[in-house]
């Protein structure tokens, strides 16, 4: 008896297994998504992740995640919710891991900043710069003419990670490509419907969701922005922050039960002291939580669909209601202590200067203030508009230690 390979008994045809450019294994014994998840390991932008904040700043103290640890944690949750419903476990990891490459230093508020300065030149969304990387901007695969065409993923894995699969004129505020990166989108999202996420692309998004509220809020805990006791009084707050940015049908009566039902949790503490015994009940809090918010979607996707491989479009994650507003409620609770907290907001306005200043000094400096891999792309641009976009990819790469060190050379500050 011959066996079919890993990705073809998963549902997965030639037609998923395939790149923009076609481009043979070097040495066999790896499926074509596993040469994708190498690819992705491998390059810089996740590399760069590593000091990109997350919410915290990480080099603040020795505890916050970075962009880097959050996307390997997302990474976990996603291959093991992926494989349990059918997904391919590579393709699954490396959707996860390349989720946030395009995410620019410090934050969504260096997202908000880009977005502004480049909003009559295509906008800027990091989810839209995530796909950039992965098509155009990472080296890796180059076509007959010497361009670039980014890591030349596999279809599947490029759909995979594409959180938003529509162009900025559908929504100018969260949308997954941009204008002039049509070309290979297209290709990507050949006979999906439109707007629609494929299966693993939903899985990704939902690990996304679970890793961020659980880790951020635990992240909060141990740096003391968030006590456990002040939940209750903060609750109509941490209401109104969930309903203005994570759920906005979210009623009040729903944030109260999914508190309560929080709370009553075997595993959820009551204080926290930084004792041994208080970080391990912590770190207990974390792991059944991300069990509940997955194995929740698992079974009520299993429930809908019944048992085989789900995959592509043959099915979509179905997360319950119950489990929705928990996480809406825990991102709300890291949401209104420490992002909207007056340290953060005061941090966050001067962080705006340095990705102004930076983006104008790029911008003015042109080849001698870009990095060596974004000359080309700045020679061949005709337009004010397209060398705004080389100087905006140029920002956006950079780590947030890399975006304070880039200001200083060019402004001449000692």
């Amino acid at each position: 008896m011959v066996l079919q390979p890993a990705h073809e008994r998963l549902g997965y045809t030639s037609f998923d297994r395939e790149r923009f450019l076609d481009e043979p294994a070097k040495r066999g014994g790896r499926t074509e998504f596993a040469r994708d998840r190498a690819r992705i390991i491998h390059s810089f932008a996740l590399r760069r992740l590593a000091a990109k904040t997350q919410v915290e700043v990480p080099w603040a103290s020795d505890f916050p995640r970075t962009r880097l640890s959050h996307s390997l944690e997302c990474a976990q949750v996603g291959r093991e919710l992926g494989e349990a419903l059918g997904a391919d476990p590579d393709l699954m990891e490396g959707a996860c891991l390349a989720h946030d490459l395009g995410h620019p230093p410090f934050g969504h508020n260096g997202e908000d900043a880009l977005n502004e300065l480049s909003f009559d030149a295509g906008g800027f969304e990091g989810n839209a710069q995530s796909l950039r990387l992965l098509i155009r901007l990472e080296a890796k695969t180059v076509d007959s003419e010497g361009r670039s065409v980014g890591l030349n993923l596999t279809r599947a894995s490029l759909d995979a990670a594409t959180k938003y699969p529509w162009p900025r004129a559908t929504n100018l505020r969260k949308f997954g490509v941009y204008d002039d990166d049509q070309e290979i989108f297209q290709w990507i999202r050949h006979g999906a419907a439109e707007g629609v996420q494929s299966m693993e692309a939903q899985i990704m998004d939902w690990s996304d969701d679970v890793a961020y509220s659980v880790h951020d809020l635990e992240d909060a805990i141990v740096s003391g922005q968030v006590t456990l006791e002040g939940l209750q009084g903060d609750l109509e707050k941490i209401y109104a922050m969930a309903k203005s940015g994570y759920l906005p049908d979210i009623t009040e009566a729903e944030a109260m039960t999914a508190l309560t039902n929080l709370q009553a949790l075997s595993c959820w503490p009551s204080t926290y002291d930084g004792s041994h015994r208080n970080l391990a009940r912590l770190k207990d809090l974390a792991s059944q939580l991300i069990g509940r918010f997955a194995l929740a979607a698992e079974s009520a996707t299993r429930d809908q669909y019944g048992d085989g491989n789900l995959t592509r479009y043959s099915a979509n994650l179905v997360v319950p209601r119950d489990q929705r507003v928990e996480v809406a409620l825990l991102k709300a609770m890291a949401g209104h202590y420490v992002i909207s907290a007056e340290s953060s907001q005061k941090r966050y306005a001067e962080q705006q200067v340095i990705i102004k200043e930076l983006v104008d000094m790029v911008y003015s400096g042109g080849e001698e203030a870009l990095e060596s891999f974004f000359l080309e792309d700045w020679r061949r641009a005709a337009t004010d508009a397209q060398r705004l976009r080389v100087a905006i990819d140029q920002i956006a790469s950079l780590t947030d230690p890399g975006a304070y060190a880039l200001h200083k050379k060019l402004s001449g500050r000692s």
